[in-house]
């Protein structure tokens, strides 16, 4: 849907490393840096895995002579001749863990290795996790337990970071870990909060997203775009929202990123993927995540010219604004986040001191949030369900009698 005279930029990448043969002395200097920077908690994380073991070894030996007792007692053979077999056993089942844990430490680090090697030859860094990322996104505030893994930054010509993430909600039985795929695009200034849920991964009680947002906050937009997204602006940001979303912008998206949930808040733009990893060592997975980024970023300058009248008339002057930290309407990002030579959002050259600094103004930074509506009637379907055939069978079972 780009015309000739806004041709989507290309944006090649080498996928060499993602699947060429690994050099085992590479991967073992690898191992060696990354062995170098291990953290408390990845001694923690050795430890509780060497505890587990220490356990299941323990648990095998007392089921093993259990087994030799009960044979015994029950006239089977000897207990000498049968608790021969229990260090065998013991000694089959240690040695088993040890190779199973081998083989997966060494596929986890050629994984690594090659996301790794992938990264740098594209002129990006590579980070194996980062716990509770300081993102503003809807899915990075739920649940406990938070991580980033895989993350694959780049800088040029914005800042962009591919990673897989996951959090936990309940508790005991209840519990359920929950994962996504996000791509992370810094942008030049902060704009309204809007979403666009894709419809194509929508489910039969509706959205997929974890946050559900007020009907009236929902703007049509005309052509397929409706018909493949659901656009949420705050109430009064319509005009703002036609700005930034202009045709060729929303071309772009059905055409590229149809089968991702888009959120803006403050100065980033995420792309959502729910239960599918964005960052992998599949070569077709990264071209295509380089193909929609080159088509969305594309486009994102133009959004730098984007400024909320509404702060205009509070008086505040633009570079008052941009240069105090905690602003109205400028985030500042966490210190050690972001890497250097990404800096906060800045005036545009030639703003003049009373023209509409760079943010937006309290109404428009976060979308009005509702209840799930619809979850709630399923449950109680369910529970109607389930009470009925209770009671039904017992009501059933006295008359019966």
């Amino acid at each position: 849907m780009d015309t000739p005279q806004s041709p989507t930029r290309a944006f090649p990448f080498d996928a060499r490393p993602l699947t060429d043969p690994v050099d085992p002395a590479a991967l073992a200097a690898y191992r060696r840096s990354v062995r170098t920077t291990r953290t408390w908690g990845d001694v923690a994380k050795t430890v509780g895995a060497v505890l587990v073991f220490a356990f299941v070894g323990v648990m095998f030996l007392i089921v093993a002579v259990v087994m030799v007792g009960v044979i015994v007692s029950a006239g089977g053979g000897s207990s000498f001749g049968l608790s021969a077999f229990v260090p065998v056993l013991l000694i089959l089942a240690v040695g088993g863990v040890i190779a199973l844990l081998v083989v997966l430490r060494h596929r986890q680090g050629i994984r690594q290795y090659r996301l790794a090697t992938f990264a740098a030859a594209n002129g990006m860094t590579y980070v194996p996790e980062v716990k509770d990322p300081p993102l503003p996104g809807m899915i990075f505030d739920l649940g406990r337990g938070r991580i980033a893994k895989s993350l694959v930054r780049g800088t040029a010509p914005r800042f962009v970071e591919f990673a897989n993430y996951q959090y936990t909600t309940g508790s005991g039985k209840e519990a359920q870990t929950h994962e996504w795929g996000y791509i992370a695009i810094r942008l030049d200034v902060p704009l309204p909060n809007i979403v666009l849920d894709s419809l194509a991964n929508n489910g039969f009680l509706g959205s997929n997203l974890p946050a559900r947002y007020d009907r009236h906050q929902r703007l049509s937009l005309e052509g397929d775009f409706d018909r493949r997204f659901a656009l949420y602006c705050p109430v009064g940001y319509e005009r703002d929202a036609l700005y930034l979303f202009t045709p060729d912008i929303m071309a772009r998206f059905l055409d590229h990123a149809a089968a991702f949930d888009v959120e803006i808040v403050d100065d980033w733009l995420f792309l959502y993927a729910q239960r599918q990893e964005v960052s992998t060592v599949d070569p077709a997975v990264w071209a295509r995540m380089f193909a929609t980024v080159g088509a969305v970023i594309d486009k994102l300058a133009q959004w730098a010219r984007w400024r909320d009248e509404r702060l205009a008339a509070s008086g505040v002057a633009s570079g008052a604004a941009a240069s105090a930290p905690g602003a109205p309407g400028v985030p500042v990002a966490p210190p050690g986040f972001l890497p250097a030579g990404v800096a906060a959002p800045t005036p545009m050259p030639g703003a003049s001191r009373w023209a509409p600094p760079p943010g937006v103004a309290a109404p428009g930074r976060r979308l009005k949030r509702s209840f799930s509506w619809g979850a709630l009637i399923f449950g109680v379907v369910v529970i109607v369900w389930v009470f009925g055939n209770f009671f039904g069978g017992v009501i059933g079972a006295l008359f019966s009698h």
